[in-house]
Parts: C-alpha cells; structure tokens; sequence
C-alpha cells in the first residue's frame, strides 16, 4: 500500500499555504461577527472553529516533526518560543500603547485614560505577558461594538497552543516520540473519548481544552504515522464522506469526524500540487492582529459598509500589519534560533542526564 511518507517533502509541501488560508477563514468568521454581533454556527460550529481546529493539526503535525529533526529539548524550546512570543508580546504592546489611545480618541475619550482607567493598558500587557488570557479590555472602550470590551478575541488560543508545545517536549523527553508512537495513538483515544463524553453531558471537563489538545493530537499522529496513511482515493472518499456526515449531523462535529477532517488536512498539505514554501509568512501576523483591526474600523466610517466589503478591507489592512510583524518583529526573532547560550544548555542537559544515568 502506497501511503504518505512516500509523498511527504519537508521542503516542498502547502502547510505554509494552509495556515495562510485558515487565518483568513478565522478573520472572515470573526469579520462577521464584529461588523453584526451576530454568531453563525451549524450544530454549535462556526466557520472559526473549523479553521482554529485546523490550525491545531497543522502545528500538531510540524511541532512533532521539529522536536524529532533537532533532537533537542533545550533548541526546541528556544525554537518554539521565538516563533510565538516575540510577535505576541509585541501585539500586546501595540494593543495597549497605539490602538487603545486610537480608540479612545475615536470614542471621544482623551487618550492617556487608557492609562488611567482601569483595567488599564499597562495591566493589560502585564496580566496577559504569560500568554494566558486574563484581560481581554483596556479602561471602558468598545463598550458600543457589535462586540463590546473585547480588544483583540484571538489571542487565547496561544496558550492552549503552547501547552501543547510542552506536552510533545514532555512525550519526547520520555521517548514516546521516538519510540512509543502507540502511545500517543492511547492518549489521543483517551482525549477522544472525554470529547465525546463532554459533548453527550456525561463529563464536562477541560471541554475547551480538550478539544484543542484533540486536534493538536491528531496532527502529531498523522507525523508519526506517515508510513501507515494511505493515499488511495477509496480511503479519501470515505473521509470526506465521515467529515461530511459529522458536519450535518454530530454536535460538535468532532466526535465523529476529527479524525476525517485531519487527515484531509494533511493530504492536502502534503499532496496539493500547488506545493510550495512561502517566505513571508503572514498567517501569524494575520492571525493575532485581524481581531484588533475590525474592532478598530467599526468606529471608523468602513464600519456602515456592508459585511462582505467591511471585511475585505479588515483583511487587507492586517495583512499590512501582519507584513509589518513579520518583517520586524518575527523573522528578525527567528534569525536567533541557533544562539550560542541554547548549546550551553544543550551541555548541560546531557550531563545531568549522564549522571543521573551512572547513579541508577
């Protein structure tokens, strides 16, 4: 049987295309719903959460394969730490020091009584700097949006996203990644199975965790399975047709089609034709500035437009600021990953575990 690791160039694939696309799919959802205030969903599902689901394979699926290329804990916490909080640290920053005065202006407002009034925007960039989420305003502003308070609503998933960064360094730590793949496949089972009993009312427990950490999962397996996915158009039929039934009738869709929609994810990224890697890459960017921007245009005169137009220039004014955070912000940060302290501790890692090994 043919199956993907046959057709997987870690160099030549539409991963970086995909996230592009699912960033715009979630500035779309979210344009909609800041322009009317009104929530779209099918089944407790929005166009949204189809594309953050997605986002959380993508990352499952190349967080996975970058722990096993460094083979390294310490290089692939640096690593994973200057992909995500240069650019989060400074969106916090500009939410707080230049579009919190802009909106107080535009509500009328002096703007130093974002500073002034609480929550103020040095709390804001304080209580949020770990990447939990604890305060998502800034003094009383957007308090008349379709949306009110909220200054920037996609932030929160950073956090969920970087304990899965832990739990793979944590799998790979203990050799699971390497050598226990099966294990991964039990506890993504098990995290499965506490969806689908959140979903039923039998538990409800870490329900919004435990579907990120569901889609993140199913990402990494899809990695370490590589050489049992087929690739035959029987076995991607049958998962756009299970994808397809969980859309119509489950609620939510991922207690029976998860699995469907993220090996269609990864076919796509790997199989595409259109295959190729981008060098500026403004899905970060796009992704954690879009919520900000729309808030912003509502009080502008772009706000009495029409939703479709309304977000067409939502999206093209954050992929200038998406292009502003990666040419000055992300990729300068990422030019870093190979500072010489990380082989420091790369050093000393393997010494305790050597002497840790002698004494057993």
């Amino acid at each position: 049987m043919r199956t993907l690791s046959v057709r997987f160039d870690p160099r030549r694939n539409s991963f970086d295309a995909l996230r592009l696309l699912l960033a715009g799919l979630v500035a779309v959802d979210h344009g909609a719903i800041l322009r009317s205030g009104e929530v779209q969903t099918h089944r407790g599902t929005g166009l949204g959460d189809y594309a953050v689901d997605g986002f959380f394979v993508i990352s499952g699926f190349l967080v996975t394969s970058s722990y096993l290329r460094l083979s390294s804990l310490a290089r692939f916490v640096w690593h994973r730490a200057l992909r995500i909080l240069p650019g989060f640290w400074v969106c916090l920053l500009m939410t707080a020091l230049v579009a919190a005065p802009l909106i107080a202006v535009l509500e009328g407002k002096p703007a130093a009584s974002v500073f002034s009034t609480a929550p103020t925007a040095v709390d804001y960039v304080v209580r949020n700097a770990s990447l939990l989420m604890r305060q998502f305003g800034i003094a009383d502003l957007l308090a008349d949006n379709p949306t009110p308070t909220t200054l920037d609503g996609s932030l929160w998933t950073l956090f969920y996203e970087a304990v899965c960064y832990a739990l793979v360094a944590g799998l790979g730590v203990v050799g699971v990644l390497a050598r226990r793949r099966w294990l991964v496949l039990v506890l993504t089972g098990a995290v499965w199975a506490l969806t689908i009993t959140n979903a039923a009312g039998v538990t409800d427990f870490a329900s919004l965790g435990s579907r990120l950490a569901l889609m993140f999962l199913l990402g990494a397996l899809a990695h370490l399975y590589l050489d049992r996915l087929p690739t035959g158009p029987g076995w991607l039929l049958a998962a756009v047709l299970v994808f397809v039934v969980a859309m119509v009738w489950a609620e939510p869709y991922r207690v029976l089609g998860a699995a469907a929609f993220a090996f269609l994810l990864v076919q796509a990224a790997v199989r595409s034709p259109f295959a190729f890697h981008l060098r500026t890459d403004l899905s970060y960017g796009l992704y954690i500035y879009h919520f900000l921007v729309f808030q912003v245009l509502v009080l502008t005169p772009v706000g009495l437009l029409p939703v479709a137009p309304f977000i067409a220039l939502g999206i093209a004014v954050s992929l200038v600021v998406a292009g502003g955070s990666w040419f000055l912000v992300e990729r300068p940060a990422m030019a870093h990953k190979g500072a010489g302290f990380v082989s420091v501790v790369e050093r000393a890692l393997g010494t305790a575990r050597r002497r840790a090994a002698a004494l057993d």
